[in-house]
């Protein structure tokens, strides 16, 4: 039996990245997916692509900053599973520069998706975990909120918010049977990691040449440690914080 065998799975943030990897590992090992994202078309290419491959999947837009688009596709995905056993909080943007060139509306937008649309989801997803018993979710975090670097403030402040986030879900919700935990990764081949090579020339060869194993990340490769802890072969696991990084935090 796979991992994920007879789970429903919400996959936010799906339409290209680690999300989209990530959805595919997801149906590979088992589970019904949901997926959700801001922009149509990419959403839906994805989900006939698995579709016509005989995985169960359907999908729907969101915008995670708002605590009604949320609470829609939490919805829609009981609508259309019956249920919510795992969810995947994924969707994020980057910012780069230093903290003095950030403006005060980007600084706000990137909170606004990052960490406000971590805890609307959080929310909305353990409303429905609760009312069942049970539920597991994997939020996703960076490198970047485990250490600080040069010319990414904004976006590495969010990412040590949602593992505070993480933490502290964990702690609250773990009595009503969800588990809450969070991924790490380190530089992933995505869209986002070539807007870094743009903005911070340099910066991303050096973060890998610094990595012991040499190499940047794949979105699968971060999906296959999300399957793990989204399954019941993590039971016991909660509040962990677990970098993919080739050991570059070690």
């Amino acid at each position: 039996m796979s991992l994920l065998t007879g789970k429903v799975v919400l996959v936010v943030g799906a339409s290209s990245g680690i999300g989209a990897d990530a959805a595919r590992v997801f149906a590979a090992d088992g589970a019904s997916v949901m997926l959700v994202a801001r922009t149509e078309k990419p959403l839906a290419e994805l989900a006939e692509k698995l579709s016509a491959e005989g995985y169960d999947v359907a999908h729907t837009t969101g915008d995670v900053s708002s605590a009604a688009s949320v609470a829609e596709f939490v919805a829609a995905t009981v609508a259309r599973f019956g249920r919510l056993d795992g969810a995947f909080n994924n969707a994020a943007m980057g910012q780069g520069g230093r903290l003095d060139e950030v403006s005060e509306e980007d600084f706000d937008r990137i909170m606004a998706v990052n960490v406000k649309g971590t805890w609307l989801c959080l929310r909305a997803e353990i409303a429905v975990m609760e009312r069942q018993g049970s539920g597991s979710i994997v939020n996703v975090s960076s490198i970047g909120g485990l250490r600080g670097s040069s010319g990414m403030g904004a976006y590495q402040a969010t990412k040590h918010a949602v593992i505070g986030l993480t933490r502290t879900a964990a702690h609250d919700f773990g009595p009503l049977g969800v588990r809450v935990n969070v991924i790490a990764p380190g530089p992933t081949e995505t869209p986002m990691l070539d807007e870094l090579r743009r903005t911070i020339p340099g910066g991303v060869e050096a973060r890998i040449a610094a990595t012991p194993l040499r190499k940047a990340g794949t979105g699968a490769e971060v999906g296959s440690a999300a399957a793990f802890l989204l399954s019941d072969r993590a039971s016991h696991l909660s509040g962990v914080v677990l970098p993919v990084d080739g050991g570059f935090t070690t």
